[in-house]
């Protein structure tokens, strides 16, 4: 019942935010949907009077739709840069093995004797096609359609990832920030659209031939109307920024920013955290969050705005372990320690680096690493049932580095066995599984332990001043207090928020502080 009021109070203190979100969602949806009609169907024809091409056609719009979703927008933000037109185009490519398929199908699912009796009375192909085959296969296309409708009502989601608007901003942003009443906000509506779709389908397949006819008309002006709602007009400025789903509604990110620095002329659009980095090397958005330690930095040319006002607070790394493991086999303590403030700011931006830029597989960076240290033991014999140490991360490049590392120093200090649950999401879904016991630790950030996971009062965090020591000792009591979950030692470096933007423009703004780029915005 709490969730549920949180719900409806959210709904109507984000009204006009939710009507325009859905009215994105619906733009996307029809717009996409009509290019893999126009495209689809005649496809589908086509190969039903070619039949030998079917494995190939219908092979391809099969691999296409087993891309994921997330890797094919990332694919796309090169060449058709942000906003809606990669969005459109991607579940465009979703949509056609559906109605491909269906349409194909449905046309061979036809009796051959209506056929050849059709033929019988002197039509032609055509005239067997448009009055015999489409008629009688009309079911099976429909299906095809709604099923593609379906599909897109719920990948659309996705188009928030990309800054092209719809109701995945709420759904992304309650994940990352642990909000449950704000992923209801845009997964119920979403789901609404979805039934409202196929509905709506579903009645103009009951719909006589003639009527059909004059409904297939409409619905040929309708649906580019519908997807002209992307172009409704959006916010512009001097520059354009792009933000991860978290940083969008952080106290520590754009709110904080905000408010401290008077950034309101920075008009912004959402953006998933692996994409930020792309867009801004493309030019796509000349603003974005990142973090002070990244490799991209360096490899992308990006200027790391000062915030000489302290916003951001001390984001020291340290792994987060479930004090149950340390009980069992106290020997883990030893051998974590080994990397107790081992890495510097510019030795973790260098490591990353040669992930994010160079490409180096996560395990050859760690075992590299702690080879130059001294660390490097090869791993034991492996024993039968050992226990095994289920180590989690974060989706990005740090967090699978510092995983592998403390893999290593197991494998090779110890006869447990581990097992790596990489690439677990956002803040939210690593730290319920920790406390869940689907993993046993992961590496965390100090800040982010204050801020997202704890949530205390204003008072409280301004008490700590941003002092890493503080802030430290406050995480670490809390955690114990209300989660029984310990934090180690941190490694050393500081991977804190930051906001980034060309080297070449900011130089050219005469930006190098997050102060001058509120002072540039309100010129």
């Amino acid at each position: 019942m709490e969730t549920l009021a949180a719900l409806f109070t959210f709904w109507r203190e984000q009204a006009g935010k939710l009507g325009e979100q859905t009215l994105q969602h619906i733009g996307l949806t029809a717009a996409s949907l009509l290019l893999a009609v126009l495209l689809g169907v005649p496809v589908g024809l086509w190969l039903s009077r070619r039949p030998r091409w079917a494995p190939a056609v219908l092979g391809l719009a099969g691999v296409l739709q087993t891309v994921p979703s997330i890797a094919l927008l990332g694919f796309l933000i090169p060449l058709l840069g942000i906003g809606p037109k990669p969005a459109i185009f991607a579940l465009f490519l979703y949509s056609l093995l559906p109605i491909i398929r269906n349409t194909l199908a449905g046309i061979q699912g036809v009796a051959p004797a209506v056929v050849e009796a059709a033929r019988g009375l002197g039509l032609t192909d055509g005239q067997v096609l448009r009055r015999v085959e489409l008629p009688l296969a009309l079911p099976v296309l429909m299906a095809g359609i709604r099923t593609a409708t379906v599909i897109n009502v719920g990948v659309a989601t996705l188009a928030a990832y990309v800054a092209a608007g719809g109701l995945g901003e709420f759904i992304f942003g309650g994940i990352a920030l642990n909000n449950p009443a704000m992923i209801l906000a845009g997964a119920l509506p979403a789901a609404g659209l979805a039934l409202a779709f196929d509905a709506a389908l579903g009645a103009v397949q009951k719909l006589s031939a003639r009527r059909l006819r004059q409904v297939g008309g409409a619905l040929l002006v309708a649906l580019p109307l519908l997807g002209a709602l992307y172009l409704l007009p959006r916010a512009t400025g001097k520059l354009l920024a792009g933000f991860s789903p978290e940083f969008v509604g952080r106290a520590d990110g754009l709110p904080g920013l905000t408010k401290t620095y008077g950034l309101t002329r920075l008009p912004n659009v959402v953006l998933a955290p692996a994409l930020v980095y792309e867009a801004a090397r493309n030019a796509n958005v000349d603003v974005i969050d990142g973090y002070s330690t990244d490799g991209r930095i360096r490899a992308y040319n990006l200027r790391v705005l000062h915030d000489d006002r302290r916003v951001f607070p001390p984001y020291y790394a340290a792994p987060v372990i479930r004090p149950q493991l340390l009980r069992e086999h106290p020997e883990l303590m030893a051998v974590l320690a080994q990397l107790d403030g081992q890495i510097s700011d510019s030795v973790m931006t260098n490591l990353n680096y040669r992930a994010d830029y160079l490409h180096q597989s996560p395990q050859a960076i760690a075992e590299a690493f702690l080879r130059r240290r001294g660390l490097w033991r090869a791993p034991r014999p492996a024993i039968a049932d050992a226990p095994v140490v289920r180590l989690g991360s974060k989706i990005f490049a740090e967090q699978y580095i510092l995983a592998e590392m403390y893999a290593a120093l197991i494998r090779g200090n110890t006869n447990l066995a581990v097992q790596t649950k990489t690439g677990l999401g956002g803040t939210t879904i690593c730290f319920d599984a920790l406390r869940d016991g689907a993993i046993d630790m992961y590496p965390e950030y100090t800040g982010t332990g204050l801020l997202v996971l704890l949530q205390p009062t204003p008072a409280v965090v301004d008490s700590l001043g941003g002092r890493p020591d503080a802030v430290l000792n406050y995480v670490r009591r809390e955690f114990q207090r209300r989660y029984n979950l310990e934090w180690l030692a941190p490694l050393g470096f500081n991977n804190t928020y930051a906001l980034l933007m060309r080297q070449q423009q900011a130089q050219e703004l005469g930006i190098a502080s997050v102060s001058e780029l509120g002072q540039y915005l309100r010129r």
